[in-house]
């Protein structure tokens, strides 16, 4: 049975791998194509598009229009190739070695494929499957909280919810939440000789990248000896920075983004208010000397973590399906799981492949992974027809 799963998965995964949904891209061409597919089946799907229409998430009903039913979610971007050393076409499937190759593999249109190829036997269940595909997970799961609150307020009162992020299989009632914010530091331009004429906008970034750096470390001299997570403390970093246009000039703008990742029980708005306080006391200050700079803090987004409390009905379903009998794990990155969960989803991560491999020049999902993601999408369908 598994054999019968895993051909037209593959034919799936092709069909995705070939679309380029990079976040910067539109995903609506890998969207019309999952329509396509689905009506075939006469599984109708709903659409919630972004503000300008050029991207959307999908969801779908796949049985009976009743309570108690599962989502299977997954997103369908997927990270940047650029300057990645692949050895072969990162939007084609190339298998080598028993590991398919391509980018969104193992992150995640492999667990999409798989789903897609089990929407024919799962509609003969008695409790439906609610298949979710999102967009811009990877920039901050900024998609997915749209078509969240609309399946909260029409679907059926669904049992569970499944995000087939890459775990091996293994079952996930844990992950941290991410917030990024973006600082903008504008200064007045001068001579660097002459620096009481001016303000330099990178002097002013270097102080506040410093007290994040300080506060980075302080999160780690604190950390929670007890916390499951690796590393155990929330986690900051800057990752990207630039300014200036010369050495002898007073730069006029400086910029970088920065993200904290938090453990359930850390507070991140808690964690920067120091931060934001210091900025805005350096805005104040350098609009007393120069009307036109400042510092300005954006948040670009804010996605909650997962918490174990909640999901034990949940992380029991997903066991008897896959047979995990190991402790439930927890993971440091971020995903959507957390937003299922703040909307009364109960809500574990589970999905085929590591995420070790995710992001990687020549990312891959193995067969024998692939297969038991097939495996599992297999047993939920008997279970439901049982039920």
């Amino acid at each position: 049975m598994t054999n019968l799963l895993i051909k037209p998965a593959l034919s799936i995964l092709d069909s995705l791998i070939s679309f380029d949904t990079t976040s910067r891209n539109s995903n609506l061409q890998l969207i019309s194509w999952v329509e396509e597919y689905l009506a075939q089946y006469d599984i109708g799907t709903t659409r919630v598009i972004n503000a300008d229409g050029s991207k959307a998430n999908l969801y779908a009903t796949i049985g009976p229009d009743v309570a108690g039913g599962v989502i299977l979610s997954g997103h369908s971007d997927v990270v940047p190739v650029d300057g990645q050393d692949w050895s072969s076409d990162p939007f084609a499937v190339t298998e080598r070695d028993s590991l398919l190759h391509g980018r969104g593999t193992c992150d995640m249109k492999g667990f999409i494929a798989l789903a897609l190829a089990a929407a024919p036997m799962l509609k003969d269940g008695k409790r439906p499957v609610h298949l979710a595909i999102s967009y811009d997970e990877e920039v901050g799961c900024l998609g997915a909280p749209a078509m969240i609150e609309e399946m909260a307020a029409t679907l059926p009162a669904p049992a569970l919810a499944i995000i087939g992020e890459p775990t091996m299989m293994k079952t996930i009632t844990g992950h941290k939440g991410i917030c990024v914010h973006e600082v903008e530091v504008l200064g007045h331009e001068a001579h660097s000789s002459l620096t009481h004429l001016g303000i330099s906008a990178n002097m002013v970034a270097i102080e506040l990248m410093h007290d994040l750096a300080e506060l980075a470390r302080g999160l780690w001299e604190t950390a929670d000896p007890n916390s499951p997570f690796t590393p155990p403390h929330a986690t900051l970093t800057i990752g990207k920075m630039d300014g200036g246009t010369a050495a002898n000039i007073l730069a006029r703008r400086a910029h970088f983004i920065f993200d904290l990742r938090c453990p359930p029980s850390v507070d991140p708005e808690a964690v920067l208010a120091p931060f934001k306080e210091k900025a805005a006391a350096l805005d104040t200050q350098l609009k007393e000397a120069f009307p036109e700079t400042g510092v300005r803090v954006e948040q670009l987004s804010n996605a909650p973590p997962l918490g174990q409390s909640g999901s034990q009905e949940a992380e029991a379903f997903v066991r008897k399906l896959t047979g995990d009998n190991t402790p439930a794990g927890v993971v440091s990155y971020a995903a959507e799981a957390g937003q299922f969960q703040q909307a009364g989803f109960p809500t574990v991560v589970c999905g085929p492949g590591s995420i070790e491999q995710a992001h990687q020049p020549n990312e891959y999902i193995s067969l024998d992974q692939f297969s038991r993601g097939a495996d599992f999408m297999l047993r939920l369908s008997e279970e439901l027809r049982q039920e």
